[in-house]
C-alpha cells in the first residue's frame, strides 16, 4: 500500500476520509517489476491502470526499421496505462517497460472508474487526474514546438534531476527527440557553461 505521507497528501488534496481512500486502494494490487520487465506489450489489449510507488517506466514505440523511441518516462507518484486500450478500445501501439526495479499498484480501470463514479466525493480526484493527464500531454507537445532539446533537458533536470542518472542515455535522448551524440554535446556545453546553438 501507500506510505503514511502519501495517504495524507491524497486525503488532504481531495478532501476525503480514510475509509473512502482505503476502499479505492482495496481495488489495487501491488506488483513488482524487475529492470527490463515488460508490463504492457505492444499489440495487447489491457485495461490496467498503474500507479508507480517506486521505480521508472518507459513507453516504447518500435519503428519499422527496428529503432526504439522512448515516448514517455514515468516515475514515482505518477500514473500510466495503455491509453490506446483504455480510451480507444484498441490494441496498444506501445510497449511499457521497467527501466529499473519498479513497484506499481495496479487496478482494473473500469472497476476503478466505477468506484469513483459511485462515490461523489471522488469527483474532484477524477477531474484532477484527467486534467493532469491532458495537461501533461499538452505540455509535452508544446515542449517540442516551443523549446530546444537543451531547454527540454534543463527542464527535466530542474523538475526531476535524478532521472538523468537513472535512465540510459539512449532512452533519455530519444525521449528528448535527439540522438545520444547530441545529448552528449548538450551535456558538455552545459558543463562548460556554454549554450547550445
Amino acid at each position: 500500500m501507500l506510505d503514511e505521507n502519501t495517504i495524507k497528501y491524497y486525503l488532504d488534496l481531495f478532501e476525503l476520509d480514510l475509509t473512502e481512500l482505503m476502499g479505492l486502494l482495496n481495488l489495487t494490487r501491488e506488483r513488482v517489476l524487475r529492470e527490463g520487465d515488460v508490463y504492457i506489450q505492444e499489440g495487447s489489449m489491457t485495461r490496467k491502470l498503474a500507479y508507480i510507488k517506486t521505480g521508472l517506466m518507459r513507453t516504447i514505440y518500435l519503428k519499422d526499421n527496428g529503432d526504439e523511441i522512448t515516448m514517455l518516462l514515468r516515475w514515482e507518484d505518477q500514473f500510466f496505462s495503455s491509453y490506446d486500450s483504455i480510451f480507444f478500445k484498441q490494441a496498444s501501439r506501445f510497449t511499457y517497460q521497467a527501466l529499473e526495479d519498479t513497484v506499481v499498484l495496479e487496478a482494473n480501470y473500469d472497476e476503478f472508474m466505477d468506484y469513483l463514479n459511485a462515490h461523489p466525493r471522488f469527483a474532484k480526484a477524477k477531474d484532477f487526474f484527467l486534467i493532469s493527464m491532458l495537461a501533461e500531454a499538452m505540455e509535452r507537445v508544446e515542449s517540442f514546438v516551443l523549446m530546444t532539446p537543451e531547454e527540454r533537458y534543463l527542464k527535466l533536470i530542474k523538475e526531476k534531476g535524478d532521472i538523468v542518472q537513472r535512465c540510459h542515455d539512449k532512452h533519455l535522448a530519444t525521449w528528448l527527440g535527439i540522438t545520444p551524440v547530441s545529448l552528449s554535446r548538450i551535456r558538455k556545453r552545459i558543463s562548460e557553461g556554454g549554450t547550445v546553438n
